[in-house]
């Protein structure tokens, strides 16, 4: 299984598997590929080391995902409540 972001991503198509990491769909993950040059329907565990590094570091690059979106997000349901603005 390969692992990016701190997710395992399962065995599918890496256009579908990428959905599986929290702060990305199916867009996100369509262009991801597109970036990367790598071809959405090829199987997440066809993939060879340097295209797993490509993708790791598009998302590291380009993305919120994972802890750091769901801080995030945290950080602004408490500054709404704070305001009594929820």
């Amino acid at each position: 299984m390969a692992r990016i972001a701190g997710v395992d991503i399962p065995n599918k198509h890496i256009g579908i598997a990428l959905t599986y990491i929290y702060g990305i769909g199916r867009s996100a993950a369509a262009e991801i590929c597109a970036e990367a040059k790598i071809d959405a329907a090829k199987l997440a565990n066809d993939l060879t080391q340097e295209e797993l590094a490509a993708l790791r570091e598009i998302i590291d690059k380009n993305y919120k995902v994972e802890g750091e979106l769901r801080r995030e997000v945290q950080m602004n349901i408490k500054g709404k409540m704070e305001i009594n603005s929820y």
